[in-house]
């Protein structure tokens, strides 16, 4: 396909009309000047008579100006290592107030993966030797001017867990691969290594005898061992959400910063399944220059290749000013193991693996031709063999410089493995280097040995095509704009399972993120305000379990963690940690509320704590079950809610008690509407549980603490109003629980209703039919649970035998819960099994000025337990009226949205997508349809105007990735949807070609936040007599809540376990903030619930209460550089945070080190 079909397409619309460079067409500005009356004569008989020396005198001005800016030019043939690294720039921006709006035009690229989608056809052409290529061939001449250059680069792949647990892994082998990294390169200066994932190099570093240590650091300086990426482990890019990734990526790089003093600047991603270009933005903002990723779909790298566009600058697609560009290296071939990196043909790479031989562990090759060791006698024929591998795979490539990974999973484990490739590879690279008629130059390298030459060769040959676009920050390459999801290796083998597999812990995996998250906060809080060393000791005293949380927050990152594709011990292990650390936080918050409050006056670490959390997991496995508020007569029991927010809210909350006739009270003892109404559960035999919950409107300060108190016996306050019960029944009848007023459902539907809406259900199946706006606005939402049956779906791939059979055949038990602020519809229905795998409750709330009056919460209850389910994957489909023609949008990481749409040419499972928190449809009269998750899943719209959800899967078999068991160790779990119905209010402007994709609204961000940052409740462990009425308690330390479109990514102190050890210069604390942009043809003031958005600056130095802000820096997101301008920010984000001033562009996070002092 020719290049210039992509260019069409990439600049349709747009042009340079809509660049940054100033259009040629037009009057000029000075042809809008009037003429000028007097004469000019003698100025130009002046300026003709002096022509030529004006010109040499402008001349020279210009040449001193260049030397000035630009250096002494350095002759071609110096050396890459001579040059200093070429600093990010941009095309200049012309400055102005970055609103909302700025970003109604989007980037502007030579090719997006929609367009390759389009194009390509899928139809899995057999290639021959390069199954999923072609048969490449070149002329040979090729490199007569320029010569080829090719950096072998060693690396093991260590997965930090997957088969065995990440302790299992260090023990048998991570350590000794460690070891012989260490000494086989301290043997030879020409060796060279890589190496990714810092959970194991720092419990190397533990272990490693100071030798060892500095002999690492030794070999990290000079070169010879580079540390790529540098996160905790390399991540997976479809379930992790931002914040976690953010962390993860901070938490290894500050570690290796202050032990080794070494900061990474290449990223490599080998392993995960797909790629984000979240991802992409993260490491530009961190610092980091060039990326390298594998695993994208095998039809997009054969058409990639063939254009040589296998290389590019990866855009942001909001991006029109290029500030997020960064370089991209895209491995070509089906694995990155040694026989898929050396050429297009395995069967001989594969001899080029030292290690496939008799004496080691490791399978030989399964083409039947197999290594032999290199010797004087042979090495010429070997070198050529190989060479021609290299050349063939060079020429995929724009550039004569060649990147050829060495190594596979778990890799050099020991000195002879080690010096079988070293030694074997150095007599090859000899005869190749002592041969100039090969025109080539072969050596072991490190990553940053390869960008560096390739970034040479492209300052002096100029590779771009005609016509492209490109990036000012690398010359000679395509840009690009998308995602590389859903991920196929080969055939019809769609890794769509894993945004699915394990969905338990995909829930656990964000409660930890969010309980880590507010502890941070209540940390930073605590430091902030404490004015002596007495009060350090409860903060710093936790420093060693925060740094634990984080660390394993981090670890379940990895890429067959959150991706649910290890196997179950080690499951079990990822679980445990999730769920030791979730306690530590929740026993360090339950103290910290107490000294924020006044109550923990001692603030030491020793005393238990007199508040503990209102949900309780008994185990790392089990749901989370809310304690019970036990209101004995003439006693009120305090409920302290912490608010992990920046914005103060307004929300319908819930704790259990044992009694209805109780009463609810605020911080001052005044009196507060409440409703209550039975616990139920899925219990087809026992809908109750006898105990009851109690509803009421709480506020909450801006990341604040507020108390309420449940109350029994006290005098002069309404009791907590009783729900009304209605029942329906296909099995029998339901005991009407006391003091409950029940009555029986009659007629084919039934309906709640709150001020803005009235849902409609079926009493048939119990099911959602239909949403009613007052507005007179009329939604057809078909709900239908259904399941796949399938013989090939394992831990990664979605492989099903047909389409999803619903599974509801009668409504079951129904029971409607009606009070003035919640309304319920609880369904346990009846299927085609005795212990049903479903029920669901569907509440709206009444609260007046809340975010929840316009939410549909639905929470469904799976248990996919038992062999009746084997080989099922489970989901909720919602068949609407809006005709989105099977296009839906899905967000990427939690940070921005991507376009998705169904393509007959592709199966089913192609079409699954991941959502780690929200999918929406939108039909062509601007309706749309929203459904926010608390945790990652996967969607699909199959059909026009569906939208589905795949909920739990259980499968038998493997599916012959290397894990070697299927999926059976579901648990029991909850997953709950916000469901967001909206319609624009302004009309939508026609989008250009290269528009982002739609953004959600700005009441969807707050739905989203809400729902992924939920209020924090904790319950006095003793009651009080409501006799003795204490002083009111809450605490507000914001000046003020933050515009609605801001957003607190985090506020914490980096290393607390040194924080009294710290220099007052050096900020000991962080603020990282992100502007959400918001799609304007929408409610702009998110239901009247904002009062100010971020187009005016917020003043960070005024921001607290009773705390001075000082010594403010901008900086990288992983806290590292403080260079905002090689970033890629906007000139005036360091200079105006000088200011105490931030001004944040949307889409953008920015971060800040800061010093709190109280006053």
């Amino acid at each position: 396909m020719p290049l210039s079909s992509y260019l069409s397409n990439a600049r349709r619309g747009g042009g340079w009309n809509n660049a940054l460079l100033p259009s040629t067409t037009g009057k000029s500005p000075s042809s809008k000047l009037p003429a000028r009356k007097r004469k000019r004569t003698a100025l130009i008989n002046f300026l003709l008579t002096n022509f030529f020396t004006i010109a040499l005198c402008l001349s020279l001005l210009f040449f001193i100006l260049t030397l000035f800016y630009f250096g002494v030019p350095k002759p071609i043939s110096s050396q890459p290592k001579s040059r200093p690294p070429k600093k990010f720039t941009s095309r200049k921006p012309i400055i102005r107030r970055p609103t909302n709006d700025s970003l109604q035009h989007g980037a502007v690229v030579d090719i997006t993966t929609k367009d390759l989608y389009d194009k390509i056809e899928f139809l899995d052409k057999d290639g021959g030797a390069w199954k999923q290529g072609w048969d490449v061939t070149y002329r040979g001449s090729e490199w007569d001017s320029e010569k080829l250059k090719v950096f072998v680069v060693p690396h093991s792949h260590n997965d930090p867990g997957w088969k065995l647990t990440v302790e299992e892994y260090y023990e048998k082998q991570s350590r000794f691969i460690l070891d012989t990294i260490v000494e086989s390169l301290s043997k030879d200066s020409r060796r060279k290594f890589i190496w990714e994932e810092m959970s194991y190099l720092e419990r190397w570093w533990r272990d490693a005898s100071e030798d060892k240590r500095e002999s690492l650091t030794n070999l990290v300086k000079n070169g010879q061992l580079e540390i790529v990426g540098g996160g905790w482990v390399m991540n997976d890019e479809a379930n992790s959400h931002y914040f976690a990734i953010i962390e993860q990526i901070t938490e290894g790089n500050l570690w290796l910063s202050d032990t080794i003093g070494y900061i990474p600047k290449n990223s490599w991603a080998i392993d995960p399944f797909g790629y984000s270009p979240t991802m992409a933005y993260l490491l530009r903002r961190m610092g980091f220059e060039n990326m390298l990723i594998q695993r994208t779909h095998y039809e997009l790298k054969k058409e990639l290749a063939w254009h040589k566009n296998l290389e590019y600058i990866w855009r942001q697609s909001w991006d029109a000013e290029e500030t997020t560009d960064i370089f991209v290296h895209m491995m070509p071939f089906y694995s990155y193991d040694i026989p898929h990196t050396c050429g297009p043909e395995p069967a001989i790479c594969c001899q080029f693996d030292f290690a496939r031989v008799h004496g080691f562990t490791y399978e030989l090759c399964p083409w039947g031709q197999h290594p032999v060791e290199t010797t004087q006698e042979n090495v010429k024929e070997r070198a050529l063999k190989l060479l021609d591998q290299y050349r063939k795979k060079s020429t995929l490539y724009r550039t004569n410089t060649l990147i050829v990974p060495l190594g596979d999973d778990f890799r050099y484990i020991s000195i002879d493995e080690a010096e079988a490739q070293f030694r074997n590879y150095q007599l090859i690279f000899d005869y190749i280097n002592s041969s100039p008629s090969l025109n080539a130059e072969a050596k072991f390298g490190t990553l940053d040995d390869y960008f560096r030459a390739l970034r040479e060769e492209t300052e002096r040959i100029n590779y771009s095509r005609p016509g492209e676009v490109g990036s000012v920050q690398v010359g000679g390459f395509p840009s690009l704009s998308g995602d590389f999801f859903t991920y196929a290796d080969r055939q019809q083998d769609y890794w769509s399972g894993y945004y699915v597999s394990r969905p338990f812990f995909k829930g656990v995996d964000r409660v930890l993120e969010q309980t880590l998250r507010a502890s941070e906060m209540l940390m930073a809080l605590l430091l902030g305000y404490c004015q002596r060393a007495q009060c350090e000791k409860l903060p710093t005293g936790f420093a060693y379990k925060l740094t634990a949380a984080r660390r394993n927050l981090a670890l379940f990152q990895h890429h067959d963690g959150v991706t649910g594709t290890a196997k179950d011990h080690v499951v079990r292990d990822y679980g445990t940690r999730m769920h030791t650390s979730l306690q530590d936080l929740q026993i360090f918050m339950s103290k910290a509320i107490e000294v924020l409050l006044g109550i923990r006056h001692e603030k030491s670490d020793q005393s238990p704590a007199q508040f503990e959390p209102e949900q309780l997991r008994s185990k790392y496995d089990a749901q989370p079950l809310h304690r019970t508020v036990n209101a004995r007569e003439g006693t009120a029991q305090s409920v302290v809610l912490f608010n992990p927010l920046e914005q103060m809210r307004e929300e319908v909350v819930m704790v259990i008690v044992n009694r209805t006739d109780v009463t609810v009270l605020d911080s001052n003892w005044t009196c507060v509407q409440s409703q209550v109404s039975p616990e139920v559960q899925h219990d087809k035999s026992k809908i109750f549980t006898g105990r009851h919950r109690i509803h009421w409107k709480a506020s909450v300060p801006a990341m604040g603490l507020q108390t309420y108190y449940i109350a029994h016996g006290f005098v002069g306050c309404e009791k907590a109003k009783p729900v009304k019960l209605k029942f329906f029944s296909n099995s029998g009848s339901i005991p009407c629980p006391t003091p409950y007023a029940c009555s029986k459902l009659e007629g084919d539907v039934a309906e709640i209703r709150n001020q803005h809406q009235i849902l409609t259900f079926s009493l048939k199946h119990g099911l959602l039919q239909k949403i009613s706006h007052k507005s007179s606005l009329e939604n057809t939402v078909g709900e239908e649970i259904g399941m796949y049956s399938t013989s090939g779906s394992g831990a990664y791939l979605f492989k099903p035998s047909g389409e999803a059979q619903p599974i509801i055949e009668s409504s079951g038990h129904i029971v409607i819960s009606e009070g003035p602020l919640m309304q319920e519809v609880y369904s346990y229905p009846g299927t085609a099994w005795e212990e049903t795998p479903i029920s669901h409750s569907t509440r709206i709330y009444n609260g007046g000025n809340t975010i929840q009056e316009f939410v549909i919460e639905k929470e469904y209850h799976v248990e996919l337990i038992g062999q009746n389910f084997n080989d099922r994957e489970l989901i909720v489909r919602f068949k609407t009226d809006i005709d989105n023609s099977r296009i839906f949008y899905s967000d990427l990481n939690g940070f921005q949205m991507s376009r998705r749409e169904t393509y007959d040419k592709i199966p089913l499972q192609g079409n699954y997508y991941p959502m780690p928190s929200l999918a929406f449809m939108q039909g062509s009269n601007g309706r749309r349809f929203s459904v926010h998750s608390r945790q990652s899943l996967g969607a699909a719209s199959l059909k026009d105007g569906w939208l589905e959800i795949m909920l739990d899967r259980r499968l038998v078999s493997d599916d012959g990735r290397g894990l070697g068991q299927g999926v059976m160790d579901n648990r029991v779990m909850n997953v709950v949807f916000h469901i967001l119905v909206e319609s624009n209010v302004s009309s939508t402007s026609n989008p250009v070609s290269n528009s982002p994709p739609p953004s959600p609204s700005l009441l969807s961000h707050c739905v989203g936040a809400h729902l992924n940052y939920p209020l924090h409740a904790f319950i006095a462990k003793k009651p009080q007599e409501v006799s003795v009425q204490p002083p009111p308690r809450s605490f507000s330390p914001l000046a003020a809540s933050l515009p609605c479109d801001l957003h607190i990514v985090n506020f914490k102190v980096p290393r607390p376990s040194k924080y009294s050890q710290q220099q007052l210069e050096d900020p000991r604390f962080v603020l990282i903030l992100h502007r959400r942009h918001w799609d304007a043809s929408y409610c702009r003031k998110a239901k009247s619930r904002c009062t100010t958005l971020a187009d005016e600056p917020v003043n960070l130095f005024n921001m607290f209460k009773g705390l001075a802000v000082l010594n403010v820096r901008a900086t990288s997101l992983n806290l590292l550089h403080e260079d905002t301008e090689m970033l890629g920010y906007a000139e005036q984000f360091g200079d105006i945070a000088q200011e105490g001033l931030v001004m944040i562009p949307p889409m953008e996070i920015q971060a800040y080190k800061l010093e709190l002092r109280p006053h």
